[in-house]
């Protein structure tokens, strides 16, 4: 083709890859990391067809790396890893050090150099940010305690990744010796300087900037300014300071976290930081030998079972010996139950710095792909096995508050807006609210107050709400498909019900509406309607 450039045609094969196997393992509820790293493979020099730039492809993946950061420290919360901190800082510690010396082991069997032992046994020991969340999304845990205490493990374990970042090109460049103390209190020096810096001046500046830009009312300079900063400081971390671009960025993010205008930050960044993540995962799926799967199978037998078998146990009694629950901690056992975003980097970084062969890497991203696939059989069976003890609990506490009465509301959804309705609602008669066990786990049963814990969408925890006796449903829920489910299995119950649902557009009121909701109350237009009110009001 005339017009093709190896930068176009690497972006364009990653991307629509990267769709293709993403979406795909999305339908097979898997993370569709998986599908990003599959697509690097089959454009990777190890398989046949159509091979990408690879050094292209390694400076995408700069950009990447540097916009995950960033990412990594707008999210991170000192408050959230303040309120676990008695458990998540010592037990993050000791797993981390648990697993290094499990892969530190490994590599020594396997006559690997004792720097590279290191850093193997680091990229064992860190879970994916992106495949933690989701899962504790997906289950609705992330406000809990179990939740609360996976998201601040994870933030330790970020951390001193984060760290190591900075100390490995130290140690794998200095000689050993007085040369060695010498590089590293150097690169502490600047690596303190930069910190200083940032704490004192960019924790001005940057706030500064941003507000400024925000008030010309231009989404389009509010943009560009915060990816001016993300990738201004990186690079200028980098080339005056000599830490990594890694550092750089996640200072970057986090100092823009304290401003009041994260979220929006977060927000518009997000596309160009999703579609860089992405063209990084391709990248690093581009470095792995499928052949290892056939040339080192004990090896990496050994790895995957470091990574989900060596990891959990290490996590699960660590937590228990902080006296939590069993449910708390198979939680958080199976949370650190597969590694990703830094193990990659580690992966990729020991390579350039010839601290372990090729075959380490690929291990690595064979135990990384391998351990994301297992991630969610694992919660299976763990919501199994803590299910049964839950609902014994809450059905206990059911039973004690007495049955329902005719001509009860019922409430599903029991987030950010249920919860204030159901305040509202604590003294006008009987209510039953419907929600999962984390977001009912404050509530107790008591007077006029029921609760039915699972979720609604099943017509078996419908079923418990007696809607047949009931006058109204308030479906609070915010997502909508599941909250359309809920109003149409409570209309084919009640067909005289009074059913009030939440929206968050005109196509998803539509839809409610259509399915049997009375009403479907959607913020925007609730917005509007009272403005206009004021706006006529008289006086």
């Amino acid at each position: 083709m005339p017009h093709e450039t190896p930068l176009i045609a690497t972006i364009v094969a990653g991307i629509v890859l990267a769709f293709i196997f993403g979406g795909l393992a999305f339908r097979l509820r898997l993370s569709p990391l998986i599908g990003y790293l599959l697509a690097g493979v089959l454009v990777g020099p190890f398989t046949p067809g159509y091979v990408a730039d690879q050094g292209l492809a390694n400076e995408l993946a700069e950009l990447g790396i540097i916009l995950l950061m960033f990412g990594v420290g707008l999210h991170f919360s000192l408050r959230d890893l303040m309120a676990v901190r008695t458990i998540a800082i010592p037990g993050a510690i000791v797993q981390i050090l648990v697993a290094i010396a499990m892969g530190f082991g490994l590599s020594a069997m396997l006559g690997w150099p004792y720097l590279g032992g290191l850093v193997f046994g680091l990229a064992l020991s860190v879970a994916s940010t992106v495949v933690l969340l989701r899962a504790l999304q997906e289950r609705r845990i992330v406000d809990t305690e179990r939740g609360r205490i996976a998201v601040g493990w994870l933030i330790v374990e970020d951390l001193v990744m984060v760290l190591a970042l900075v100390m490995l090109p130290a140690l794998a460049g200095a000689d050993g010796g007085a040369a060695l103390g010498l590089t590293l209190l150097a690169t502490m020096v600047k690596v303190a300087v930069f910190i200083i810096l940032m704490l004192v001046v960019g924790r001005r500046a940057i706030p500064w900037l941003l507000h400024g830009v925000a008030h010309t009312g231009s989404r389009e300079l509010f943009r560009l300014a915060v990816l001016a900063i993300a990738l201004g400081i990186a690079f200028g971390a980098a080339k005056l300071f000599g830490v990594s671009f890694a550092l750089g960025a996640f200072f970057a993010g986090m100092i823009l976290a304290e401003s009041p205008l994260s979220q929006r930050a977060t927000e518009e960044t997000l596309p160009l930081r999703d579609a860089f993540a992405v063209l990084f995962f391709v990248s690093v799926g581009m470095l792995f030998n499928p052949a290892v799967l056939i040339e080192e199978p004990l090896p990496l037998l050994a790895t995957v079972a470091i990574i989900i078998v060596g990891k959990s146990v290490a996590a699960f009694a660590i937590v228990r010996l902080f006296g939590r629950s069993n449910m708390v901690a198979l939680t958080i056992a199976a949370s650190l139950a597969q590694i990703g975003e830094f193990s990659f980097i580690l992966a990729s970084l020991g390579t350039s710095l010839q601290l372990f062969p090729a075959d380490a890497r690929d291990l690595i991203l064979a135990g990384a792909i391998i351990s994301i696939m297992v991630n969610p059989l694992l919660f299976i069976v763990i919501d199994k096995l803590t299910a049964r003890a839950a609902r014994a609990e809450k059905e206990a506490e059911e039973a004690a508050a007495g049955p329902v009465v005719r001509g009860h509301v019922v409430l599903v959804g029991h987030g950010r807006v249920g919860r204030i309705v159901r305040e509202r609602l604590a003294t006008s008669g009987e209510l039953v609210v419907i929600d999962t066990e984390p977001d009912v786990v404050d509530l107790k049963p008591a007077a006029g107050l029921t609760i039915v814990t699972g979720n609604a969408a099943r017509p078996e925890v419908l079923a418990k709400a007696r809607l047949g006796e009931a006058r109204l449903l308030l479906v609070a829920i915010p997502n909508v498909f599941e909250a359309g489910q809920v109003v149409d299995q409570a209309r084919r119950r009640n067909p005289d019900l009074r059913i009030v649902a939440r929206a968050h557009s005109e196509g998803d009121a539509a839809h409610l509406e259509g399915l049997g909701a009375n009403l479907a109350i959607m913020a925007e237009r609730e917005i509007a309607t009272r403005m206009a009110e004021l706006a006529l009001r008289r006086g």
